[in-house]
C-alpha cells in the first residue's frame, strides 16, 4: 500500500515539475491550457514567474517529501493546493469566474498528500 501511495505522490510531482518548466520554456504554449492570454511586459513576467514558481514548488516539495520522509514536506504542497482550491471557489462565488475543473485534481492530490504525510512520514 505504501508503494502505491508513493507512486500517487510521485506522478503529480512529475506533472507539476513539467508544468513549471513549460511555463519557463514555452509560456505561449501552456497559457491557453489554463485559460490565460499571455500578457506583455510586467504581466508576462508575473505570469511566468508566479506560475512556474507555483508548480515547481509543488513538484520539488513532493519529491523532497518522498526522499526525506518528513511530514512537513507533504503538508506544504497540500496546503498550497487547498488554498488554490479555496481561491477558485471564492473567485466563482464572488467574482463571476468559471469554476475550474482543475479544482478536482487539486483537492484529490491534496488529500493524497495528507494521507501520505501520515502513512509515509518517517519522523525521528
Amino acid at each position: 500500500m505504501d508503494r502505491i501511495l508513493s507512486v500517487l505522490v510521485l506522478l503529480p510531482a512529475v506533472l507539476f515539475l513539467v508544468t513549471g518548466l513549460r511555463w519557463l520554456i514555452d509560456p505561449a504554449g501552456i497559457a491557453p491550457e489554463f485559460g490565460l492570454v499571455l500578457g506583455e511586459g510586467l504581466g508576462l513576467s508575473s505570469q511566468v514567474g508566479d506560475m512556474s514558481g507555483f508548480f515547481l514548488t509543488l513538484g520539488i516539495c513532493m519529491l523532497v517529501a518522498l526522499v526525506s520522509g518528513r511530514s512537513a514536506w507533504y503538508d506544504l504542497p497540500a496546503l498550497l493546493l487547498m488554498l488554490t482550491a479555496v481561491g477558485r471557489v471564492i473567485a466563482w462565488l464572488l467574482h463571476d469566474a468559471a469554476l475550474a475543473s482543475q479544482i478536482g485534481v487539486e483537492v484529490v492530490v491534496a488529500m493524497i498528500l495528507l494521507v501520505a504525510s501520515r502513512r509515509l512520514a518517517q519522523e525521528p
